[in-house]
């Protein structure tokens, strides 16, 4: 029998993924990664709720010894009223001194920088897994285009040997 106070699960996969970042991964080596969480306004998290942010083109720089966000895309709340937040201001991530000084160290290095990988869900809190990262080549990007191709045929081969009774 179900109790009445059920808690409510956030919108998302399983593991209260928001949205990821498909770009990050494919133009970039991830080094070491790093759980954020972000400083958002009440309407912000609101749209995060109902799912509208975007993580495409978001990146991280140390400022004055905080890391900001940039790029990150929440889309204005439909339903507030006056009070509304623009959608792609500069937000603060919320990083413990000895991560920020970590981070600042990686990016010192000539090709490196912090991306967005995802946004989620962490005991009723929104969190951002942030990465230091280096660019991939072009020929490092096919490859892994290759690889992904060569894995997906040989994945077909085997359903039809197993379909066919081998």
């Amino acid at each position: 029998m179900a109790s009445r106070k059920q808690k409510k699960k956030a919108t998302g996969a399983a593991d209260g993924q928001i949205t990821k970042n498909p770009k990050a991964l494919r133009d970039f080596h991830i080094l070491e990664k790093f759980e954020a969480g972000i400083a958002l306004r009440g309407t912000e998290v609101k749209s995060v709720r109902a799912g509208k942010i975007n993580l495409r083109d978001a990146f991280c720089r140390v400022e004055k010894g905080n890391v900001v966000l940039h790029g990150c895309d929440i889309q204005p709340y439909e339903y507030a009223s006056h009070t509304q937040h623009s959608g792609k201001r500069p937000r603060q991530l919320l990083l413990h001194r000895k991560e920020i000084r970590k981070l600042e160290a990686a990016i010192e290095q000539r090709g490196h920088t912090i991306v967005a990988l995802r946004c989620y869900w962490k005991n009723r809190r929104v969190k951002v897994e942030i990465a230091t990262a280096k660019g991939k080549a072009m020929h490092d990007q096919r490859q892994d285009i290759k690889k992904r191709v060569e894995l997906r045929e040989a994945q077909r081969e085997m359903v039809r040997f197993n379909k066919h009774g081998g």
